[in-house]
């Protein structure tokens, strides 16, 4: 399991083993000062590390920067 989130230290508390940082509190998966483009390439970027992170064998608590 991958917990794409906005806080890492909570997922930390909790003991998620892969975390992807997301982008805000507000819009996690998103930015809408962005264009529609901009906006659709940073949530591909979001989804292709998670996805990453999925594949990604790991040894206890691993994050994932963007």
């Amino acid at each position: 399991m991958v917990h794409v989130c906005t806080v890492v230290p909570i997922s930390l508390t909790v003991g998620a083993n892969r975390i992807v940082p997301a982008v805000a509190i507000p819009h996690p998966l998103g930015n809408p000062k962005l264009s529609r483009d901009e906006e659709k390439a940073l949530r591909r970027q979001l989804v292709e590390k998670a996805l990453q992170a999925l594949q990604t064998e790991v040894d206890g608590q691993t994050v994932f920067e963007r």
